[in-house]
């Protein structure tokens, strides 16, 4: 993520994130509500310390179904405190005791039936409070926070997309020159990291290049749909939508098929993706479509709050975006559990060098 383009300059502000779970917290939005009957039983639960998997299989076991029929909208980070939704399908009447799941870790919000299963992406967004802590020139990070209220910043997929050092977008590549995955997760996930690495590719390239303006033959997305249309010029009339953001630039997630957009935008598009045409090639044989996704990322209801040594924010994101994309732009950050996480690691192969060397001394 380091190398990718800073629509504001790279922050001067440093400050510590994810010290303690609770300095991450994501709340789910979902567009609906419960309908109250029906053979799926939503559960919207709190959770600290776990991943979303750990729960589902915590849920499947306890309903007594399979795994299979456990699902939830979105995956959501173990060290953090996230309030998340789960469907599960229990065919019958019986009403499980939720609440008999409560634990230090794990908390029942509430529970009811549903006429329709959870699918995947089925979230309107998500609502984050961060809290920064050891925070250095507020005065840059509050003057940040102004402008990213009003124009947003660039829609990378964070650097969890990728796993630690880059993992998944090691192994896709691998996989797209033929390597055997066995795991229909991993080769989803492996197949994500490649799409999305060029996705960031050609962001950061525009935007270096062309800043936030609209170029001729752009592919712009209508606002809060994944439908789009191509502007071969911008008249004064779709430049007006795009000012009141009824429309918004996009930038491509690429699979088999023309790629959308024409003239000015299909070459500079073209030009970032030059060094990735096996990534390209790959993805097109792996039976993705071409889709579009937008440029920039525009957090709703912004807000901060100073504290003895740092900032807390608070602000709500569309599903499928990442908070520490947001964050990025506003301050130089370091994530302590991450940090945390290498130092073990660091420490356990130091400990495999040595094993096999005091054995022989001995």
């Amino acid at each position: 993520m380091s190398e990718l383009h800073y629509l504001y300059g790279k922050p001067a502000g440093t400050a510590d994130l994810r010290t303690f779970n609770s300095d991450f917290i994501v709340k789910e939005i979902l567009p609906f509500s419960p309908t109250g009957e029906g053979e799926h039983h939503l559960v919207h639960i709190r959770k600290d310390g776990l991943n979303t998997v750990q729960v589902a299989e915590m849920l499947a076991k306890f309903a007594k179904v399979h795994p299979k029929e456990v699902t939830f909208a979105g995956q959501k980070d173990k060290n953090a405190v996230t309030e998340q939704w789960f469907g599960i399908r229990i065919p019958g009447k019986e009403t499980p005791a939720w609440a008999e799941l409560n634990s230090e870790r794990l908390t029942i919000l509430s529970s009811s039936r549903h006429s329709k299963k959870l699918r995947t992406g089925a979230l309107l967004g998500n609502r984050f409070i961060l809290t920064l802590r050891n925070v250095s020139d507020m005065d840059d990070i509050i003057n940040r926070i102004e402008k990213v209220s009003q124009v947003g910043v660039p829609n990378y997929f964070g650097e969890q997309r990728f796993g630690h050092d880059g993992k998944n977008l090691v192994m896709g590549r691998q996989m797209l020159a033929g390597k055997k995955v066995k795991d229909r997760n991993k080769r989803s996930m492996y197949l994500s990291a490649v799409r999305s690495n060029l996705f960031n590719t050609v962001v950061s390239y525009r935007l270096a290049n062309h800043g936030t303006k609209p170029l001729a033959g752009d592919c712009v997305m209508l606002a809060g749909s994944k439908s789009f249309f191509v502007t071969p010029e911008w008249d004064l009339v779709v430049l007006k939508r795009l000012i009141e953001k009824d429309i918004q630039l996009s930038a491509p997630l690429w699979g088999r098929g023309k790629a959308l957009p024409e003239g000015e935008a299909a070459e500079v598009e073209t030009k970032a993706m030059a060094e990735l045409t096996e990534d390209c090639y790959g993805l097109e044989h792996a039976g993705l479509d071409q889709e579009r996704r937008p440029l920039l990322l525009e957090p709703q209801g912004l807000k901060y709050e100073k504290t003895e040594d740092g900032l807390v924010l608070d602000f709500i994101l569309p599903a499928g975006s990442f908070a520490t994309s947001l964050l990025r732009e506003l301050v130089n950050y370091q994530d302590v559990t991450e940090l945390r996480w290498l130092e073990k690691q660091n420490a356990q192969e130091t400990q495999n060098i040595q094993e096999p060397q005091d054995e022989a001394q001995s």
